[in-house]
């Protein structure tokens, strides 16, 4: 299936859904990777390769429900209220872009962790 045809089946609703199908599932996408960079960024201080692993699965699902949520965003048709799932892809884009901003700065405090000091 080419990239042409998927946002054309996206755009009539056939991929994600319709109504709060789509949101729904950018929602719990979008919490996934922000949980999982919380245990990850709390992991981060000592030396295990778990906080790496965790702080890049952070990264990947976190842009993935922020995707999911900014295309539901732009296939979605009528307001806020009207039952499309406008208001939950609205509020599942900062629960994505949270999962990548703390995977990162998982990431960050294991490499940093990972240094010798002196």
């Amino acid at each position: 299936m080419s990239a042409s045809a998927v946002l054309i089946a996206a755009a009539e609703g056939g991929i994600i859904g319709d109504g709060r199908t789509g949101a729904n599932l950018a929602l719990g996408v979008g919490l996934i990777g922000l949980v999982i960079g919380w245990l990850a960024l709390t992991r981060s201080g000592g030396r295990t390769g778990s906080a790496r692993t965790g702080g890049r699965s952070a990264i990947a699902i976190g842009a993935v429900g922020t995707v999911l949520a900014v295309l539901h965003l732009i296939t979605s048709s009528g307001g806020p209220g009207t039952g499309n799932g406008l208001v939950g892809a609205v509020v599942a884009v900062p629960l994505g872009l949270g999962g990548v901003f703390l995977g990162c700065r998982a990431l960050t405090s294991f490499r940093r962790a990972g240094q010798p000091t002196g």
